[in-house]
């Protein structure tokens, strides 16, 4: 059984007119329901990470900042989002929705949070619409339990995952494998183990190329025993920030190639959203419920 976390606190309301997409993560579900391809024993929702779990990739200063509201103007402008009691909440279940995501892949191969990817938030601060790094705080929750001995973060959002590799630049049992648009936010890039800069206007085929080219020599390089996967539909040619041309079409088969080559190496993976900013929500929800469904078939 593949299990998928949501909880309705992932769509978080935001003020009129703000152009980060929150009734995707309503809407996919909703969608994957409707359609038949999940049932409601797929879903779960998770519990409120604990904060000696978050402190495993936060400060303690940053964390109590968001608990107590005492985020600066400054700070909340770097975040994206208005901040509020309700906000940290939704924090802290999607973080623990991606560990208990690990605790599943282990199980049956994969498991998806609706939310998550949040790879802009570093050690002391939020960024880009992202406030607390689950998967960071994830991986150290295997590492520390002995769950993981070496693990892989592919990061196919089409912003690099600065926060996670800034986090993990001196951890030599997390290997971050980032494939973004060279000139694209954010603008000042950390060093990821590994980063391919994509030119503006690529389309499927060589996208396509540049991945198969390497994510299977690092996995044989890296050999890792746990995946991270942050399956962004920001690449679409449709988006209004990605500046790329990737099909649907190209960013499903995309999909395809992360699990297949996974499922090869019987490597269990967390797979979370990250970004989506094309101007038709439901091109958004098609694109990232292609990444269920992908999923759901491959590892049925």
């Amino acid at each position: 059984m593949i299990k998928i976390a949501f909880d309705p606190i992932y769509a978080h309301p935001l003020p009129e007119g703000h152009r980060f997409p929150m009734l995707k993560y309503e809407l996919i579900p909703e969608q994957l329901l409707y359609e038949g391809s999940i049932t409601s024993i797929n879903l779960f929702q998770p519990d409120t990470c604990p904060e000696n779990i978050v402190l495993l990739a936060h400060d303690a200063a940053y964390l109590d900042k968001l608990l107590h509201q005492t985020l600066s103007l400054s700070e909340q402008r770097k975040i994206g989002f208005p901040q509020s009691p309700a906000l940290t909440a939704r924090e802290l279940k999607i973080a623990q929705g991606s560990i208990d995501c690990c605790l599943y892949a282990m199980e049956s191969g994969v498991a998806l949070n609706v939310a998550g990817g949040t790879h802009h938030a570093f050690t002391d601060r939020g960024e880009g619409f992202c406030l607390l790094n689950d998967f960071a705080i994830s991986a150290y929750y295997l590492l520390q339990n002995g769950l993981a001995k070496k693990i892989l973060i592919i990061d196919l959002d089409v912003h690099q995952g600065n926060g996670t590799a800034k986090i993990f630049e001196r951890e030599e049992r997390v290997f971050t494998f980032s494939m973004h648009g060279a000139h694209n936010y954010p603008f000042h890039k950390e060093q990821s183990s590994l980063d391919i800069p994509l030119k503006e206007g690529i389309g499927d085929n060589e996208y396509l190329q540049l991945l198969q080219e390497h994510l299977p020599r690092l996995i044989e390089t890296v050999q890792p025993d746990f995946a991270f996967y942050l399956s962004g539909v920001d690449i679409l040619a449709t988006d209004k920030f990605g500046k790329l041309k990737v099909s649907m079409d190209g960013c499903k088969l995309r999909d395809q190639f992360v699990f297949n080559i996974l499922i090869k190496h019987k490597i269990p993976v967390t797979v979370a959203m990250g970004g989506g900013y094309s101007p038709d929500i439901r091109t958004i929800v098609e694109a990232h419920c292609n990444t269920f469904r992908t999923a759901l078939s491959l590892y049925a």
